[in-house]
């Protein structure tokens, strides 16, 4: 993982996707601040470099991953861009989205992207940004809950509000791209 590219996407992510302003979380939690990885995810460098340092820290610390994925929608674009860079830099792994609810109509599946997957696949989970650890938590349900092997988790931003040691205190390890005190 190159330092110059960890220092331009913190950068990318201070500036796009940080917000000081008063909101309420996913978790009913109020806070001062938001961040919204998207806004940076979204575009083309980010895009680019999230590929590059979320593989190089899959390979890094879960060399044996086959795939990579996460809870929709915060983890889409982390997923897609890991997948694609992994394409480039081989061995592939391909993408999956975790639902936050079963598929209501067709298959009924919590997995989409499931078929691409060896049967009972090594995965990296993928988080944008980690506060109580409950949707990751749920991720990590739903994956073992469709018979694939979660080796731990990458995520992008740790608000550094207890999420982590939740995570961690389920036996899953996770590891963290940024903490709430590299921004302003």
């Amino acid at each position: 993982m190159s330092e110059a590219e960890r220092a331009r996407l913190l950068e990318l992510l201070q500036k796009l996707a940080y917000e000081k302003r008063k909101v309420t979380l996913s978790s009913g939690r109020e806070s001062d601040f938001y961040i919204d990885t998207k806004q940076a995810s979204l575009t083309a460098e980010g895009h680019y470099l999230i590929g590059r340092l979320v593989l190089a820290e899959i390979r890094a610390r879960f060399p044996s991953a086959q795939a990579v994925g996460g809870i929709t929608m915060g983890a889409d674009p982390i997923s897609s861009a890991v997948s694609l860079t992994s394409f480039l830099q081989p061995p592939a792994m391909p993408a999956f989205y975790v639902r936050k609810e079963a598929k209501g109509h067709g298959t009924a599946q919590w997995i989409e992207g499931k078929k691409a997957l060896p049967a009972h696949a090594r995965v990296a989970v993928v988080e944008d940004v980690v506060t109580t650890g409950a949707s990751t938590l749920k991720a990590v349900e739903r994956c073992r809950g469709e018979g694939l092997a979660v080796l731990g988790v990458v995520a992008l931003v740790d608000r550094e509000e207890g999420g982590r040691a939740a995570v961690e205190g389920q036996g899953v390890p996770i590891h963290v791209l940024f903490r709430r005190s590299d921004f302003p």
